[in-house]
């Protein structure tokens, strides 16, 4: 039920319209039987008041003359039941009661209680009224109660009305008339029953009304959500079927028109991609016949410089560096042109991640000694080995590693190696520049520099940390970094044991200020080729940890 009321804007209008018409009709209904109820009940008393004025006259006549007959107690008594009996109702409409007064101070008659009917007796009057009637001689009294009548369940409600009148001989005695509104309590239960029933009807025709009036406007929002998302998932022909001309149909014309405008523009995006990438790897192709021929000709001058004056010799040193790192940066853009189109495949193999860290410590610990950087490796005494392809994961860590020693100024750094049950993981961490607050969405960015001003000394071309990411992808891995200014950088590579088993968390934290939360939540990936940013695809969240991460510099060594 939340999970509905969460999802479907039909139903929580359904919904709220159900609630609030059940309210606003039971605060009407309930007003309106009030209303009807104390319209009966008092259209009841006014009608028995002045039928009360008229009886208590004809008893007052009666029992207030002189007669011989009622010159006794038992003449008295007879003559008074008879007036009782001859005011009373019939069919049990009115019953009265004769009762002494409290203000009666004539003792030489005293009439015992006289009732029309065994339905009430003296007990049925509230002593209040009496005292009242006893108080006030003149005035008409009335006062409420509920009676329970022998040929009735239920409770009823009566009108009790009482009326001082004097009996000849007797002194002043109260004369009071229960009207029972029986007639009346079945009226109102009518009508509760009709309010209840009507409400439940009504309730249902307004549920039934708000159904169909959501359903129309909410079924053209439900066809545009899935038109969006067969657009979204790359049918980009798709458009929302335009019917009328109000705001509906407005709505499907903007969605149509915008729809339109996204694929004019994704394929010219597409189209320039294409282009770029057919002519990054045309141009790499093309430039590998010179520049093999510059290589031959750069060696012979570079193996001869010592034949030449100081300048020239300087100049054939530069010339070879440069040709080395053009090289370089020529292989680098055939890997990404191949990444681009697709083309790169693994060569799994099951390797120990322990020798792949260890063969390209090796590698740089020539680089690692002029700049005067520790290296210190923490890794397990047992192998960490995974199904991967070593010469990628191998140039991966050589990127972190060379990057590290780059701008680690030449602090010590730290690689460890981990593993769990589903993965392995190695962490390289410097304790040099650190990273700058939203660096870390560029960070895998090609050719990018936290500081272009910042000159090389490694002599890499930009694009190693760009050709790591995608090589991590290529094994279904997570490739992240961590850091902040003043404190270093830590980059993370995480890789599944098995080749396309889906990763859940590192063996190793990205954060190694907090050793003991590694992290589990994945980065989302993108297929190799789309258009990225700081690593992650565009207009996706980057992985929390990588948030407060940032770059040390360039886009990586190669």
């Amino acid at each position: 039920m939340v999970s509905l009321w969460r999802r479907s804007l039909q139903f929580r209008v359904v919904a709220l319209t159900m609630v609030l018409g059940t309210l606003v009709l039971a605060g009407v209904g309930s007003y309106l039987y009030q209303r009807v109820a104390d319209g009966l009940v008092e259209e009841r008393r006014i009608g028995a008041s002045a039928e009360v004025i008229q009886l208590a006259a004809k008893a007052q006549l009666q029992l207030g003359g002189s007669n011989d007959q009622r010159d006794t107690t038992d003449g008295l008594v007879i003559a008074a039941k008879n007036t009782v009996q001859s005011i009373a109702g019939t069919e049990g409409s009115r019953y009265v009661v004769l009762a002494r007064s409290d203000n009666n101070t004539v003792t030489d008659a005293i009439l015992p209680p006289i009732v029309s009917g065994d339905e009430v007796g003296l007990v049925s009057i509230p002593a209040e009224l009496q005292q009242k009637v006893a108080g006030s001689p003149a005035t008409q009294q009335t006062q409420i109660i509920t009676l329970r009548l022998s040929n009735d369940t239920d409770v009823t409600p009566a009108w009790v009305i009482g009326q001082q009148i004097t009996v000849s001989g007797a002194g002043p005695y109260g004369l009071y008339f229960i009207y029972p509104m029986t007639r009346e309590r079945d009226t109102l239960s009518l009508v509760g029953r009709t309010f209840l029933v009507g409400g439940i009807v009504l309730m249902f025709l307004i549920v039934g009304i708000s159904y169909v009036v959501t359903r129309l406007v909410v079924a053209p929002v439900r066809r545009a959500a899935e038109v969006a998302e067969r657009f979204a998932s790359g049918a980009l022909n798709d458009r929302m079927t335009v019917r009328g001309e109000d705001d509906l149909a407005r709505l499907a014309q903007a969605f149509n028109g915008m729809a339109a405008s996204l694929q004019q523009q994704i394929a010219q995006l597409e189209n320039l991609s294409r282009f770029q990438q057919r002519f990054v790897s045309d141009v790499s192709h093309e430039l590998r016949t010179p520049l093999t021929t510059i290589r031959m000709a750069g060696d012979l001058i570079h193996d001869s410089r010592a034949d030449f004056d100081p300048t020239v010799s300087r100049s054939a040193e530069l010339l070879h560096n440069e040709l080395d790192r053009f090289e370089s940066l020529l292989s680098d853009l055939l890997e990404i042109s191949r990444f681009d189109a697709g083309a790169a495949v693994l060569d799994l193999e099951p390797t120990d991640l322990r020798r792949s860290v260890a063969r390209v410590v090796d590698a740089t610990a020539s680089l690692a000694e002029r700049k005067s950087t520790r290296i210190d490796i923490e890794e397990p005494d047992h192998p960490c080995e995974a199904e991967i392809d070593p010469r990628r994961v191998e140039r991966i860590i050589r990127n972190l590693l060379v990057n590290a020693i780059e701008h680690g100024e030449g602090r010590p750094i730290e690689i460890r190696v981990g593993e769990d049950d589903s993965a392995v993981a190695v962490s390289v961490r410097d304790h040099g520049l650190g990273l700058r607050p939203g660096e870390a969405a560029m960070v895998f960015n090609r050719f990018w520099r936290a500081d272009p001003a910042r000159a090389r000394t490694t002599g890499g071309t930009g694009l190693g940390l760009a050709i790591s990411l995608e090589d991590a992808r290529l094994h279904d891995g997570w490739l992240q970094a961590w850091g902040t200014p003043g404190t270093g950088s830590c980059f993370r590579l995480t890789l599944p044991k098995v080749p396309r088993e889906p990763l859940e968390r590192s063996p190793l934290p990205l954060n190694p200020l907090v050793p003991s939360s590694p992290s589990s939540t994945p980065p989302p990936v993108a297929p190799a080729g789309s258009l990225t940013h700081g690593g992650l695809p565009v207009g996706l969240p980057p992985d929390p940890g990588a948030q407060t991460a940032g770059t040390r510099g360039s886009g990586g060594q190669s």
